[in-house]
């Protein structure tokens, strides 16, 4: 198949990426080439659920599709995490009365409406009066009377049905555990192998979590995305964004361990932290949740993923809607279509440029603050990023340009990466040795990718010496003449 023939899939024409969860309902090599036709950049595979042998299938054939369609695809493996969970119940289950005390202790003997064993000694040493256990997702509402070594005592502020290892939340309280078990590092080393692009980190407390899991990874160098679901790591944002490669803001846990109202105004700081920053930020969980089982979302829902979108956040993300919901492929195109109406908006430019990022003191930042001020100016088509590890195409997202950003890289590794970045569209080429082959290249490949014609301009970002990392310092703009169209035509 000559490459006039080779099937592609046009620019995405929106900025904000969609990444979507592989489950039962999308496992399938041709569901997966339907979500990735209605829209998906990246995929997510949740480690808690599957087997090695149903995630090493999927990472096939995502990469079969990669190779199809001639787009880096992202996939990003979802460790589990420690997970707190209480033993067991005489009759499978009890009901702990609204008000009434309820121990959680050492013994393993089943337990009944007035106990149960809680299998996890760390947390007996560090319980306070006053603190909050939370059970099966917060529906269980424990406040802590009194603890020892062996036995917390509680009131239960909320009450009702408990039954056998439900899990356990502690959102007053940083609990000494590590945030990858066993488990997770058998996941990791999997997941690695398999040349996963991003590892997502969860039960993140500490910037330590991150530093553990980098140390781990080693010079495989795989991006770690950080997910923030525990108020002790709010406390320590900054830090952890820091050590982070990107961000998840997770609401599930954070909706579990806050109070509902708390997460919208926590979202946008999240959110607004890693812009600043110029780390990819990712916004999940229940975004289009009714589409598990509805062909159509709530109005809710649609205003939830329009709001990230118009926070600027880098990408959005689906989780039971693809993974096992009724309607894979409707909740990607859903998601897409209102992505791309919100960019639309005429008051989108201002709304996703009303965070203030100011360029670091660097020559790399003010070259990338200065192509959108160019671009803003004059008619720009693309802004075509030379770049071996991502970090320059990363200074330029963070200004969120209203032009589009064309990054060629020799990396497959960085343009895979790249799928997670706001408005970035990634091409994996040969690298360039001179300024002549560098103008070149960047002018044949907007035309190939769709994103210049005859008389374009177009912002041409690299570094010189070529092939040097992080050595960002060299602008141009150049014109696409209609010779070159010509020639590119024939």
């Amino acid at each position: 198949m000559t490459r006039r023939e080779h099937p592609r899939i046009d620019p995405r024409g929106r900025k904000v990426k969609i990444l979507a969860t592989i489950g039962p309902a999308s496992r399938s090599p041709e569901m997966l080439d339907k979500l990735v036709r209605a829209g998906a950049d990246a995929f997510r595979l949740n480690m808690s659920h599957g087997s090695h042998a149903d995630h090493e299938a999927a990472v096939a054939a995502i990469r079969a599709l990669e190779k199809q369609y001639a787009r880096p695809i992202a996939i990003l493996a979802d460790l589990q995490g420690p997970k707190l969970r209480v033993g067991t119940f005489r009759d499978g289950q009890a009901v702990i009365r609204h008000s009434g005390h309820f121990a959680l202790d050492r013994d393993e003997t089943p337990g009944d409406e007035n106990r149960v064993c809680l299998p996890h000694p760390e947390l007996f040493g560090i319980m306070e009066r006053g603190q909050r256990l939370l059970i099966n997702d917060g529906k269980i509402r424990l406040k802590v009377l009194e603890a020892d070594d062996s036995r917390i005592l509680c009131s239960a502020e909320v009450g009702g049905v408990i039954s056998d290892r439900k899990g356990v939340n502690v959102p007053d309280a940083e609990v000494p555990i590590p945030a990858l078990t066993e488990k997770d590092r058998r996941d990791l080393a999997f997941a690695t192998e398999q040349g996963a692009d991003w590892i997502a980190l969860s039960f993140v407390q500490r910037p330590e979590d991150v530093a553990e899991a980098k140390k781990l990874i080693g010079p495989r160098g795989t991006a770690i995305c950080a997910k923030i679901e525990k108020p002790q790591a709010v406390q320590r944002l900054d830090a952890i964004i820091e050590l982070a490669d990107g961000i998840m803001v997770a609401r599930g846990d954070l909706g579990v361990e806050l109070e509902p109202f708390e997460v919208p105004p926590l979202q946008k700081k999240i959110v607004n932290t890693a812009r600043r920053a110029g780390k990819p930020v990712i916004v999940a969980t229940q975004m289009l949740e009714s589409m598990i089982e509805a062909p159509t979302p709530t109005r809710a829902e649609v205003s939830d993923v329009a709001n990230a979108v118009y926070d600027g956040a880098d990408a959005v993300m689906l989780s039971a809607e693809s993974a096992a919901g009724a309607w894979p492929e409707e909740s990607v195109a859903m998601m897409d279509r209102i992505a791309v109406q919100v960019e639309r908006d005429e008051g989108y430019k201002a709304r996703v440029r009303f965070l203030d990022t100011p360029p670091d003191a660097t020559t790399s930042d003010a070259l990338a603050h200065a192509c959108m001020t160019i671009a803003d100016t004059v008619p720009i088509s693309a802004i075509t990023v030379f770049t071996a590890s991502g970090s320059t195409a990363r200074r330029v997202a963070r200004e969120r340009p209203d032009t589009p950003v064309l990054v060629l890289t020799p990396s497959i590794r960085t343009a895979r990466r790249m799928a997670l970045l706001w408005g970035a569209h990634a091409v994996a080429t040969k690298d360039i040795g001179s300024f002549e082959e560098m103008i070149g290249k960047g002018k044949r490949m907007a035309l190939r990718h769709g994103f210049a014609k005859g008389g374009a301009k177009l912002i041409v970002l690299a570094g010189v010496p070529f092939g040097t990392p992080g050595a960002t310092n060299l602008l141009h703009v150049v014109t696409v003449s209609g010779d070159e169209l010509d020639k590119h035509r024939g």
